[in-house]
């Protein structure tokens, strides 16, 4: 790729204007460097810096482990990673529960790891601390729907808002969110239907996962869209590639070849001059004798 040909970061108010020019926004999280890159050379809009990396690269069994100093590590792989890319660093659990530490821990994700925003979860009961962000000149997103930090009082990974009721909250969460100076929020695990009629209302664009095709975006794991995580499958999940089952056959056959005295062969081995190997076992000889 040329200089002249290399892509531009997409920026806020192209975000924001995809709301209106109707084109559909792509986000991944990706936990490390190498995914990082993957989605850059594949012209994703965003990386997010999600805190399921806890899950998928860390291997506990949901977000809530994920500390800031371990969000702040894999943030700095990601823009490493992904130079030319917009990163959104996800906020982890209790990183903030108040105004002063949501400044502290967002400040550390846009400072120390170079991300272009961040999100932390939650809508109405939330806005004192998304504004507070927002007025301290820190782009900042929400995610509202299942919420993961709030995971244990709704009884584990359940759809939101499959009553009027509830997707009346949601709603009053979305208007929130965007009444807070927001530039975007996500949509998790609401119903199709219900996630589109409330973006239709919103001047915010919204993404969606497990939200149906009516937001203005979409996001996956790169961990799940590849087959690279398989402890299970979100519903919503669609694997575009298997690349656990590649990665498994590769690491058989190398554990086979090693085993059989195969691998390395001559052209993954490095030679020497033969003067200097005769003279090398000639020296070899001499110190046993000694």
């Amino acid at each position: 790729m040329s200089d002249n040909d290399k892509r531009k970061k997409r920026t806020i108010t192209e975000i924001l204007a995809s709301k209106q020019s109707g084109e559909k926004m792509v986000y991944t999280s990706v936990p490390d460097y190498t995914s990082a890159k993957w989605a850059e050379m594949a012209g994703v809009d965003v990386c997010v810096v999600g805190d399921s990396l806890a899950m998928v690269a860390h291997g506990h069994p949901s977000t809530i482990p994920a500390t800031m100093d371990m969000m702040v590590m894999h943030a700095l792989a990601v823009r490493r990673g992904a130079p030319d890319t917009f990163v959104l660093g996800c906020m982890p659990y209790q990183s903030y529960n108040t105004v002063d530490r949501a400044l502290v821990n967002a400040t550390r994700l846009m400072q120390e790891a170079g991300c272009d925003a961040v999100k932390p979860q939650g809508g109405k009961s939330q806005a004192h601390i998304l504004r507070a962000l927002v007025d301290s000149g820190i782009p900042t997103a929400s995610h509202i729907g299942l919420t993961p930090h709030t995971i244990a009082m709704f009884g584990g990974f359940k759809v939101q808002g499959r009553t009027a009721e509830t997707a009346m909250k949601i709603l009053e969460d979305a208007f929130a969110i965007q009444d807070a100076g927001c530039f975007m929020l996500e949509f998790e695990a609401v119903p199709a239907p219900i996630a589109r009629a409330i973006s239709e209302q919103l001047e915010i664009p919204t993404i969606g996962i497990g939200a149906g095709v009516g937001t203005d975006g979409q996001i996956l794991l790169s961990y799940d869209l590849l087959g690279v995580f398989t402890d299970f499958k979100p519903k919503f999940t669609k694997r575009f590639a298997n690349l656990t089952e590649v990665a498994v056959k590769g690491l058989t056959q190398y554990v086979d070849e090693v085993k059989a005295g195969t691998f390395p062969d001559d052209e993954h081995s490095y030679g020497v001059n033969e003067s200097e190997y005769e003279k090398f076992l000639g020296l070899l000889e001499k110190r046993r004798q000694h």
